[in-house]
C-alpha cells in the first residue's frame, strides 16, 4: 500500500491468489479487521484509501478492496522502509538521493530553494532584477529585496532567483532551463530527422523572457504549418490563449532538478508540449484541474509580481486551456505521464457533436441520464439536452431504459446505435 501511495496509486485485492488465479475470500468481514487495522496506522485519519468487499455468486467467501490514492506526503511501511511501484514490482528506496528526489515530487521540498555555488551579484546586480525592481519595489534595494524573499543566503542565488533574475540562467543551470522547439513535417506518431523542418530552435533566458519568447515562436511556426483535408490544404488554428497557459504551466512547474530541456514538437496535425518530472504533490491525470498544487510555490508567487504576469496565480491556467480549445470546437488537451515527463497534446481534431460524444460514451458505460450527457457535451441547458436525446429515440440509435420513473430516467445503446457509435471509437 505505500508503495502504490508513493507512487500512482492503485488497487489491491486481498483475497485472490496471484498465480493461478484463485479467489480465497474471507470468512466474513470482521475476519479482515486486522488488515484495516493496519490501513488505518498507515494512513490515520486520511482519504487516501478507501476499501470494500467484494462477493462472487460462484465462490465462497468476501475479497477486500482496497483503493490507494496517490498520497500528499511520503508514506513509510510497516517494515519501516520507504517503498514505491514500479510496474508489478514494490521496490525498496534508500538510496538518500532517490529519497531526496520523492520528497520533492511529494512537495515536501523544492529544488527552487537550492543554494546555487556562484556569486550573488549575477541576481543582484542584472539588468533584470535593476527594471523589476524599477516597475515593482522603486524605493528598494536589488540585495535587500532578494534577501527578504530568501532568493540570497550566506552570499548565493538561489535556483529560483537565478531562474526570475539572472541574465543567463542556462550559464549557471545548463540542461535545467533551456526549451527546444522542434517542427516535423508530418502527422506521424514519431517524427524523425527526415522529416525535422529546421534544426530545433533553442529559447533561453530568464523564465519571464522564456515564456514571452517560446509563446511568440511556437505560434510564428504553426500559423505557417497547412493541414491536407478532403478539402484540400487548410491552415492548422490553435487557441492563443491555450498555447500560452500550456507553455507558461511548463516552463513555470518543471522540475528544475532534471537535467533535461523542455519540448515543444510542432507536427501537421498535434502540438505536443513535454515537460520534465511527474505531476507534483497529490495531483494526477484524472484531478489536475480540480487540484491545486505547486510543485515550485516560490517561483509561482514571484512571477506573479512581475508586470503583465504570465500566470495570474489562481489556478485557472490548464481550465482556461480547455475551455479555449472547446470554444473553438477542437478537442480537448490530452494530458498524461510518459517517460519521466508531463506531456499536453493539442490535437487539431474537431469536437464531437453532442450526438456522437453520447453515442461513444455509451460505448464504455450501459446507460446515460440527462444529467450525465449534459456533463459530457458541456451543454448546461436539459431542455435542450432533452431534445437531442429525443431525436436519438427518434432515429432509432438510443431507446429508454425500461422500468425508469421520470426521475430516473436514462438512455441505452439500439442495435443500429451500437453501429453507428463503433464508427465514432
Amino acid at each position: 500500500m505505500a508503495a502504490f501511495a508513493n507512487a500512482e496509486g492503485g488497487d489491491l485485492f486481498i483475497g485472490i491468489d496471484d498465480e493461478p488465479r484463485k479467489w480465497r475470500g474471507f470468512d466474513n468481514i470482521e475476519s479482515a479487521n486486522a488488515h484495516i487495522q493496519v490501513f488505518e496506522e498507515l494512513f490515520p485519519l486520511s482519504n487516501d484509501f478507501q476499501y470494500e468487499f467484494l462477493s462472487n455468486d460462484d465462490s465462497v467467501g468476501l475479497v477486500l478492496k482496497v483503493q490507494i490514492a496517490k498520497s500528499r506526503d511520503l508514506k513509510v511501511a510497516s517494515d519501516t522502509k520507504v517503498y514505491i511501484r514500479r510496474g508489478a514490482q514494490s521496490l525498496p528506496v534508500t538510496d538518500e538521493e532517490r529519497l531526496q528526489s520523492l520528497r520533492r515530487d511529494k512537495g515536501l521540498t523544492s529544488f527552487e530553494t537550492e543554494l546555487i555555488n556562484c556569486p550573488e551579484d549575477v541576481v543582484s546586480n542584472s539588468e533584470h532584477i535593476i527594471e523589476f525592481m524599477l516597475e515593482v519595489v522603486p524605493t528598494g534595494e536589488p540585495a535587500s529585496w532578494l534577501k527578504k524573499q530568501m532568493l540570497l543566503s550566506d552570499g548565493k542565488p538561489t535556483v529560483s532567483a537565478i531562474l526570475l533574475f539572472s541574465e543567463e540562467p542556462q550559464a549557471i543551470l545548463p540542461k535545467r532551463s533551456g526549451l527546444k522547439i522542434y517542427r516535423y513535417k508530418t502527422s506521424n506518431a514519431e517524427g524523425t530527422r527526415e522529416t525535422l523542418d529546421f534544426d530545433p530552435l533553442s529559447i533561453e533566458g530568464c523564465i519571464y523572457q522564456q515564456i514571452i519568447s517560446s509563446v511568440a515562436n511556437t505560434t510564428r511556426i504553426i500559423e505557417s504549418v497547412r493541414l491536407q483535408t478532403s478539402d484540400g490544404l487548410i491552415p492548422v488554428n490553435y487557441p492563443h490563449e491555450a498555447i500560452h497557459e500550456i507553455l507558461t504551466n511548463a516552463i513555470i512547474h518543471r522540475d528544475y532538478s532534471i537535467t533535461d530541456d523542455i519540448h515543444i514538437r510542432i507536427f501537421d496535425n498535434r502540438v505536443e508540449v513535454l515537460s520534465p518530472g511527474t505531476l507534483p504533490g497529490h495531483v494526477t491525470v484524472e484531478n489536475i484541474l480540480s487540484e491545486r498544487f505547486a510543485r515550485n510555490p516560490g517561483l509561482v508567487r514571484l512571477i506573479n509580481k512581475f508586470p503583465d504576469p504570465p500566470n495570474k496565480d489562481v489556478g485557472e491556467g490548464l481550465n482556461t486551456a480547455f475551455e479555449s480549445m472547446r470554444n473553438l470546437k477542437l478537442k480537448p488537451p490530452i494530458i498524461k505521464q510518459a517517460g519521466g515527463y508531463v506531456k499536453v497534446t493539442l490535437k487539431h481534431e474537431t469536437l464531437a457533436t453532442p450526438e456522437e460524444s453520447i453515442l461513444q460514451y455509451l460505448m464504455s458505460n450501459k446507460e446515460i441520464a440527462n444529467r450525465h450527457a449534459r456533463e459530457i457535451c458541456f451543454i448546461e441547458s436539459e431542455n435542450r439536452m432533452k431534445r437531442i436525446l429525443q431525436d436519438l429515440v427518434k432515429n432509432g440509435l438510443l431507446e429508454p431504459v425500461p422500468g425508469r420513473t421520470r426521475y430516473t430516467a436514462a438512455y441505452q445503446l439500439t442495435d443500429p446505435g451500437r453501429e453507428a457509435a463503433k464508427r465514432y471509437t
